[in-house]
C-alpha cells in the first residue's frame, strides 16, 4: 500500500488518465474528487461488500423455507 500526504487542492494521478484532488480536510473526514473516464466504474468499498454479501447470502437461500413463508402470507387476511 502506498500512503501519499496531500493538502486540500492538492491531486494524485493513478496512471494517465485517473485524476484523484482532495477538495476539502475537516476533523474527520476527506473530500475527493475523482476525474476518470466513463468506463471506469467507480464505487465505494462498503456498498461493494454489501452487494457481495447480498449476492452469497441469496445464494443461500432455503427454496422450501422460502415457499413455506409464501404460503403463510398467502392465507393471512390484511
Amino acid at each position: 500500500m502506498l500512503v501519499i500526504k496531500r493538502k486540500a487542492s492538492e491531486s494524485i494521478l493513478i496512471g494517465e488518465d485517473i485524476e484523484i484532488i482532495i477538495t476539502d480536510i475537516s476533523q474527520d473526514k476527506v473530500q475527493l474528487a475523482i476525474k476518470a473516464p466513463k468506463e471506469i466504474i467507480i464505487t465505494r468499498k462498503e456498498l461493494a461488500e454489501t452487494c457481495e454479501f447480498n449476492k452469497m447470502a441469496s445464494k443461500k437461500v432455503n427454496i422450501k423455507s422460502l415457499n413455506n413463508v409464501k404460503n403463510k402470507f398467502k392465507n393471512t387476511k390484511i
